[in-house]
Formats: C-alpha cells, sequence, structure tokens
C-alpha cells in the first residue's frame, strides 16, 4: 500500500530544497573595497610589527563592513562601519591619526556619497568630531546642503547629538614628529628665500615623504545593488591656511552612482581636485562603456601620472567588480566580495 503521507512529506522536502537552491542561486553579488592610503610606504621602511599591524587593522576594517553586506545591509552603513575602524585607529591620516597643520591643530575632512538617490553629505575643517564621516552622513540626509566646514559643521553636529571630543583625542607622537620634521624643510626653503620650493613642499613633495598616504575609504554594492562611497582624511601635514583637499569635494575624493560605479580617492588633492578623478573613472563607465578596471586605470596610470598627480583609488561596479590602480610605491588596501575571503594589500605583489 502506497503511504500517501510519506509520498507528500517527500515531496515537501524535495520543493523546500530545490526552492532554496533558486533562492541560494538568485542572491545578488554583493562586494566592498577600502584604502588605507597611497605614497612611498617602502617595504625596507616598514618592519614586519608594522606590517602586521596594518594588515590586521585593514582586515578588521574590511570584514566590519562585509558583516553588514552580508546580513543584507545597505551599503552605506557597510562603508561607515569600515570607515569608522579605520577612523578609530592611529595607524591612519583620519579621526585619530589625523595629521596636524602648520599651527599644530587638526583640521578634518570627509565626504559619502549615494549611488541610489545621488544625494551626498561632506564636512571639511573640522577640529572636534570623533569620526567625521558619521557627520558627513548626517549632512546628507539629515540637511538640506551637500557640504559644511568648520565651526558651522561642528554647530549643526550637536544639533543631531554629536559630542565633541578634545583636540588632543587626536594627537600621536609620529604625527607630531612628521610635522616638526616638515616645518624644518619648509623654514628652511623660505630662509634660503626660495618660495617656489617651499610652496612645491606644501604639495606633492608631502607624498614622497610619507606625510599623505592615510586617508581612508571605503565603496560598497550591497545586495539590493545599491553603491556607496565614502572618504575621511586629516589632510596634508603642516597644511595652512585652511588648504582643503579633494577628500570632501564629490566627483574629485568620492562619488557614487547606482548601475555605474562607487569611487574613493587618495593621494595629491589639489590634482584630484583639478581631474575631477573619481567623477572621471565613472564617466568612462557610463558613456564609453569601460570597464572598472580600464577606467581607474586610465585615470590614475595616464591621465593623472602624466600631469603629475600621484595617489590612487579604489572603485567598484555595479556587478561587484573592484579595481584598485595606484601609481605610488605601495597602498594599502583590502577587498572582500561576496562568497570569498578578504584580500589584503599593500604593494603591487601583495
Amino acid at each position: 500500500m502506497i503511504n500517501k503521507t510519506r509520498i507528500t512529506g517527500l515531496l515537501f522536502a524535495i520543493l523546500t530544497s530545490y526552492s532554496s537552491h533558486l533562492w541560494a542561486n538568485d542572491e545578488k553579488p554583493f562586494s566592498i573595497a577600502i584604502h588605507g592610503g597611497a605614497g612611498t610606504i617602502s617595504k625596507a621602511n616598514l618592519s614586519d610589527e608594522q606590517e602586521q599591524a596594518y594588515r590586521d587593522k585593514l582586515s578588521q576594517a574590511i570584514n566590519a563592513g562585509y558583516k553588514v553586506l552580508e546580513k543584507g545591509g545597505d551599503s552605506l552603513v557597510a562603508i561607515q562601519a569600515a570607515i569608522n575602524v579605520m577612523e578609530n585607529s592611529p595607524l591612519f591620516n583620519a579621526g585619530v591619526g589625523a595629521v596636524y597643520t602648520f599651527d599644530g591643530q587638526h583640521e578634518m575632512d570627509a565626504s559619502i556619497m549615494d549611488g541610489q538617490t545621488m544625494n551626498a553629505g561632506a564636512v571639511a575643517g573640522v577640529k572636534h568630531i570623533k569620526n567625521p564621516i558619521n557627520l558627513a552622513e548626517a549632512v546628507m540626509t539629515k540637511s538640506p546642503h551637500v557640504m559644511l566646514s568648520g565651526a558651522g559643521a561642528e554647530e549643526f553636529a550637536l544639533t543631531q547629538g554629536f559630542q565633541l571630543v578634545p583636540v588632543t583625542h587626536f594627537d600621536t607622537e609620529k604625527r607630531y614628529e612628521q610635522l616638526i620634521d616638515a616645518k624644518k624643510k619648509i623654514k628652511t626653503a623660505e630662509a634660503a628665500k626660495d618660495y617656489q620650493a617651499a610652496n612645491h613642499m606644501m604639495g606633492r613633495d608631502y607624498l614622497d615623504l610619507d606625510y599623505k598616504f592615510g586617508t581612508v575609504g571605503a565603496v560598497a554594492l550591497d545586495q539590493n545593488g545599491n553603491l556607496a562611497a565614502g572618504t575621511s582624511t586629516g589632510g596634508m601635514t603642516a597644511k595652512r591656511f585652511g588648504r582643503i583637499g579633494d577628500s570632501p569635494v564629490i566627483g574629485a575624493g568620492t562619488y557614487a552612482e547606482n548601475g555605474v560605479c562607487a569611487v574613493s580617492a587618495t593621494g595629491h588633492g589639489e590634482y584630484f581636485i583639478r581631474y575631477h578623478v573619481a567623477g572621471d573613472i565613472c564617466a568612462k563607465v557610463k558613456y564609453q562603456q569601460k570597464s572598472i578596471i580600464q577606467a581607474a586605470d586610465e585615470v590614475i596610470n595616464q591621465r593623472l601620472i602624466t600631469a603629475g598627480g600621484t595617489g590612487g583609488v579604489i572603485a567598484i561596479d555595479q556587478r561587484g567588480n573592484i579595481a584598485t590602480p595606484f601609481n605610488t610605491e605601495g597602498m594599502y588596501r583590502a577587498t572582500r566580495k561576496s562568497g570569498e575571503e578578504a584580500q589584503v594589500m599593500i604593494w603591487r605583489d601583495k
């Protein structure tokens, strides 16, 4: 006699298994990439202990963002989670590890962009915000503006429940030593009336001296197909006159557009602003149908380097493909795609 109950149970099990298989195959890809800055990161000058410290922190950051995406979370939440880890580490030029201005202060910049809505938020020259990327997100979602600066940005922060921290929160011995060294070189050039050299030192030479390799950023694609990008920095060592780089400038240091790409940059900010680096990469993908790898490489290793600009980017497209080109000796970075382990890299050969 046929056991109808048993057959029904077997059919249910088969259908359930088949449905689960279809659901699993229907899952959309998600990816995340982060950077901790580009510059003359010499293997000879980085001890085994220092290298491991960077790799550990990059792993922590990329996995923090990945966990958000893995659970179906939003790309905006994921990139903030990753950037917060790096902002809270003295290893990077953002948040607690921010470099010093010429006057011995800290002035931090950050920006974030939502690829789904094309909304964006940025802050520049803030001095008392523990995690500037979070304030940039608040500007994007809680204000009608895109960029707020200085005391005004911090006044807005208070209206949003942010707690200001003392300037000493961002002090680190390593960054202070860099400031002293930089000021000596600048004053030597000025004393010799070599103003061109002094001004030049406030620019691209800082990358050569590892004075601006710690800017942090993240880009992500979530399971709903939404792209997001964010960047946070302490700026340039010994910067003067309220200098603002590319990190808070939408289209220069940060850009995201659903169906196209998301980009976060690090390097000599003045060049990234002039050449509209982040936006240019996405434009090549959107209008010239170039792959994210080709578009990012053309901008960083052809157009930018020809102009004299140094640095790199992390970029991700609508399918989760990732590009991490740089034209310096190294770039702290990490990537992770759905179902894969994290890849942490510093030099071209990892």
